[in-house]
């Protein structure tokens, strides 16, 4: 019998964690190799078993979901997160996939259908919903989004970014998915310099995280998608 699916459960309720993990143990080629309830403790988890599947609720007290996908991707980790959420929304899910995540699902998802999700995701497919991509139909229905939310945005008043030259060519490169040093090798500029300017875009832009900051730059299209959002490891 080939390996099974190990995966990891981060959620800060109690119950509901533990009702994903009995779900799980239903299926023969799965196995939780580990719980968490916290994104903090998650992450270490990852780092010392390295799950193929991570379930993460998004939203948990000190660093989100979004904030350890974001994370898990920039240290090319191998395992793919799928998050999920009670509140259920399209910026949500942009600002999910834009993280990094293969997956984005409503916690209110039958059991049969995670376990789906879960397969799919470990044969290199994304999900959003009940709706199933490659990576090609991604990033397409990533441009979608973002052209029906330029069409639909409307701003008075301050119809042009508010950046510094410098500041913009850092968002460009957080939009493209690269960390900060890499960001700082890129532009000959130190470590701590590309984290002020990334604190002041976040400022400027009055959001609390780089995938906020992108998906609010790509909504009033001061930057563009191309082949930007962060790739997965194959």
């Amino acid at each position: 019998m080939k390996d099974k699916i190990t995966i990891l459960v981060v959620d800060d309720h109690p119950l509901f964690r533990q009702g994903v993990v009995d779900a799980i143990s239903y299926e023969l080629d799965m196995k939780v190799i580990g719980q968490a309830s916290s994104g903090e403790e998650g992450l270490a988890i990852v780092h010392s078993q390295s799950p193929a599947i991570c379930l993460m609720d998004i939203n948990m007290p000190g660093m989100n979901g979004q904030q350890i996908t974001y994370q898990i991707n920039q240290e090319k980790l191998s395992t793919r997160v799928i998050l999920m959420t009670g509140y259920d929304d399209v910026d949500q899910a942009i600002h999910a996939i834009l993280a990094g995540a293969y997956g984005y699902t409503s916690k209110d998802i039958q059991p049969q259908a995670l376990a789906k999700i879960i397969r799919d995701v470990v044969a290199g497919k994304y999900l959003i919903g009940e709706k199933t991509f490659n990576r090609y139909e991604i990033e397409q229905w990533l441009e979608e989004q973002m052209e029906g939310a330029r069409r639909n945005y409307s701003e008075p008043g301050n119809p042009y970014h508010p950046l510094s030259e410098r500041e913009m060519e850092v968002l460009n490169c957080v939009v493209r998915g690269m960390s900060n040093k890499e960001i700082a090798s890129l532009l000959g500029i130190s470590h701590q310099t590309v984290k002020n300017h990334v604190t002041a875009v976040l400022r400027k832009f009055g959001v609390e995280d780089r995938t906020q900051a992108v998906v609010y730059a790509l909504k009033r299209g001061w930057v563009t998608l191309k082949d930007s959002f962060n790739k997965p490891q194959e």
